[in-house]
This record gives structure tokens, sequence and C-alpha cells, in this order.
């Protein structure tokens, strides 16, 4: 059975965000076409994201000494296996659509903190004499990105996205960007359209 991951990176819902509209609109037309396939929701900014931080790094440090796990301080257990359990979870998804706003030229940082758990070596990438090695193959990933302005993909964001997923493997990259609403009021409701009428036919496709 064929398994979707959604990553939600905005806060809001589809009412008040492009983003998740089209993410939305996706979601609809990829379960009305793949009826057998599971579809997973992770929304980064409702779920435990463990952040890089002091106790992450601490424990890893004890457990490349040699401390066992079991040794842990609580919270250092608690982070150390949700960091797993979201590298886990990239894993074992066939597909991964990840649908986040543009913000101040960069991804949501709860978005990186979910990220940081998919570029994880040993898991998804290995180190070799020649340099690092992806270990990610045979995924499908779409990015959904909306932008009040346009970059035509050469934002610092939707690079870092695409850069990371290749890193890791992923080959098989789709991009869909809602851009140009804030620069265009004008021609808001237009270009929010065409971009949803496209995530719904990549939903179908997909």
């Amino acid at each position: 059975m064929t398994k979707l991951l959604a990553i939600k990176a905005h806060p809001l819902t589809p009412r008040e965000s492009n983003s998740m509209k089209a993410l939305e609109q996706f979601i609809i037309a990829y379960e009305k076409n793949n009826g057998e396939d599971t579809v997973e929701i992770l929304d980064v900014f409702e779920s435990d994201i463990p952040e890089i931080d002091n106790t992450l790094l601490s424990a890893w440090g004890l457990l490349r000494t040699g401390t066992d796990f079991a040794d842990l301080s609580e919270g250092q257990q608690s982070s150390v296996s949700r960091f797993n359990d979201l590298t886990d979870q990239f894993l074992a998804a066939d597909k991964i659509v990840i649908a986040n706003a543009l913000w101040n030229l960069s991804v949501p940082t709860r978005l990186k903190a979910w990220i940081d758990t998919v570029n994880v070596a040993g898991k998804t990438f290995k180190y070799t004499e020649t340099g690092p090695v992806p270990l990610t193959e045979g995924k499908k990933v779409l990015h959904i990105q909306s932008n009040g302005g346009e970059y035509n993909g050469n934002d610092f964001a939707s690079q870092y996205v695409k850069g990371i997923m290749n890193f890791v493997g992923v080959q098989d990259y789709h991009q869909l960007f809602i851009e140009g609403v804030d620069h265009h009021p004008e021609r808001g409701e237009e270009i929010l359209q065409t971009a949803l009428d496209s995530a719904a036919a990549l939903g179908a496709s997909f």
C-alpha cells in the first residue's frame, strides 16, 4: 500500500492561507484518485517537533560515548525518541507533499525543525571517503509554496527544500508556487485559482 505523508507547515487554515488551500485541493484530488493509499497529515505547528537544542545534542553525545538510552534523562529520552519517530515516518512514506508560505525569504522555523529530522546521517545519507552519499531512493516529493512576490523558484526557501530533498536522494521532485498575489492584487483571485487548479491536477496524477 502506498503511503503519502503531507506536511502542513502553516499555522492557519485553508480559509486564511493560500498554501493550505492548495494543500487541501491536492489531498482531496489525491484521495479521490488513490482510494487504496494511506494519507497521513503532519501539522508541524500542532505536533511535537523537537528542535536540535541542548537536550538533543547532549543526549546524542552521551549515546555516542556508550551511555544506555535508559540512563538518559526523561527529557532526553523523549526528544530522541520523537526525533527518531519523525525520521522513520519520512522513511516509511512513498510520497511526500510539503506545503508552506514563504516567510521572510525562508521557511517557517517549525518546518526547518522537521527538515532536520529528515536530513540524518546514517539514515537518509551517509558519509564516505568521497563525500556524502544519499540513502533515500524511490520517493516522490511535491513542494507547495505561496509567495507574495514572484521568484520562479529562485527564492532561498524553495531552493533549500529542494536542495535537502535532493541531498538525501529524492530525484522525483515537483514544485507548485502560488506567487504574485501581493504584487498583483488586482489579479489575486486569478492567480490563486490557477494554482488551485494545478494542485488538483497534481493530486489526481501524483
